[in-house]
């Protein structure tokens, strides 16, 4: 039998200690606070559903890319959750069908993958999130851009880069102004992806008609002047997603610098008309993305949403909601409503157990000298 060390954990997975449990704590909870005071309201889905039912409402993934097991009660297939909001869309679709539009509700809690990826090579992750249900209109997504923004702020966070996309353009294009046969969509999205001119044109003539998309892509506003020039040259096809793009531009403060990658799809499966992503100055890859996207109703129709999630661990362990807390040391018969009055006021304390316990090893900063706290 092969011998492992001890404590060893799956490859992707890692304890969180002290300080930095209580940091991601912290971090999450300042967003679900800021979150709150616009409304939205915490739920909290379970860890692991029936396979079918995640599977189902999971666009973004394949059942092969989840963690599953056998439930040895219903003897049916689990699926550890790989992300939040497929769940509280079901919820949202059933649980909560009957409450007023829109819905808005809050989430936080780890999310489990099969595979890690070279950019993110942890398998667990922290998922804290809002989303808008019962609409996907422009001031919805005003809304949700804004409210992401804020929350990462409160939490710290600065030098932020908000990047835009247009989830469903290709689709939109290709069904309209600029056709596309149906072997020939992909290979149009995967040259724009790569932002490969030469090989986009290649292809042929309906897809060099693409080639202005990769010019429009970059600075908001340079990219936006060049998505709106080839606009009209399509007699306005995409109006309402040039005039989404700009009113959701709009109210985003000076500090936030904004970019655009109008075909931009990884990440954004599920998304359709708008999609966007957060970056973080320091930080390699996304800290969070959100847009907008359908849900599926029992009955086969689908509901309007918006919303966004978080994707905190890069920022606990770079020292984002760390807060060094004030700990007091209590030596043996302390004065124990004194001690009460200082946790009030915000002090850690530690009291003693024995009476040779050295409050410096375990982290005080001071001690309690009869009523008064006193520094090392």
């Amino acid at each position: 039998m092969t011998s492992f060390p001890p404590g060893l954990l799956p490859e992707g997975l890692s304890d969180r200690l002290p300080p930095q449990a209580e940091a991601s704590a912290r971090l999450a909870r300042r967003v679900l606070d800021t979150v709150a005071t616009h409304g939205y309201e915490r739920v909290m889905p379970p860890l692991a559903e029936f396979e079918d039912t995640l599977v189902s409402r999971l666009k973004s993934m394949r059942a092969e890319d989840m963690v599953r097991a056998i439930d040895p009660v219903s003897q049916r297939s689990l699926a550890l959750r790989p992300d939040m909001t497929a769940q509280v869309g079901r919820i949202a679709a059933t649980r909560l069908a009957g409450a007023p539009r829109p819905l808005r509700l809050s989430y936080s809690g780890p999310v489990l993958r099969l595979r890690a990826n070279q950019l993110r090579p942890e398998r667990e992750r922290l998922q804290v999130g809002a989303e808008l249900i019962g609409s996907d209109s422009v001031a919805a997504a005003v809304e949700i851009v804004n409210v992401a923004i804020e929350a990462l702020q409160a939490a710290g966070v600065t030098g932020l880069t908000i990047d835009f996309t247009l989830p469903d353009l290709i689709d939109t294009l290709a069904a309209g102004p600029l056709p596309l046969a149906p072997e020939e969509i992909e290979a149009v999205r995967a040259e724009l992806d790569a932002k490969d001119a030469g090989a986009l044109a290649a292809i042929g003539p309906a897809a060099a008609a693409y080639l202005p998309l990769i010019e429009a892509t970059g600075p908001f506003h340079a990219a936006m002047e060049r998505l709106e020039a080839l606009n009209a040259q399509l007699g306005g096809a995409i109006d309402s997603r040039i005039a989404g793009l700009r009113a959701i531009a709009k109210p985003i403060g000076w500090d936030i610098t904004l970019t655009l990658d109008p075909t931009e799809r990884h990440g954004f499966e599920y998304q359709n008309w708008f999609g966007f992503s957060i970056f973080a100055d320091g930080f390699i890859g996304e800290v969070g993305r959100g847009g907008s996207y359908a849900i599926a109703r029992a009955d086969g129709s689908n509901e309007p949403a918006m919303g966004f999630s978080l994707y905190p661990d890069p920022l606990i362990d770079a020292g984002f909601g760390g807060e060094a807390p004030r700990r007091l040391f209590l030596p043996l018969d302390h004065d124990a409503e004194r001690a009460a009055a200082l946790r009030a006021e915000g002090w850690h304390t530690i009291a003693a157990l024995t009476g040779d316990e050295d409050g410096e090893r375990l982290r005080c900063s001071h001690w309690l000298d009869g009523t008064e706290p006193r520094a090392y």
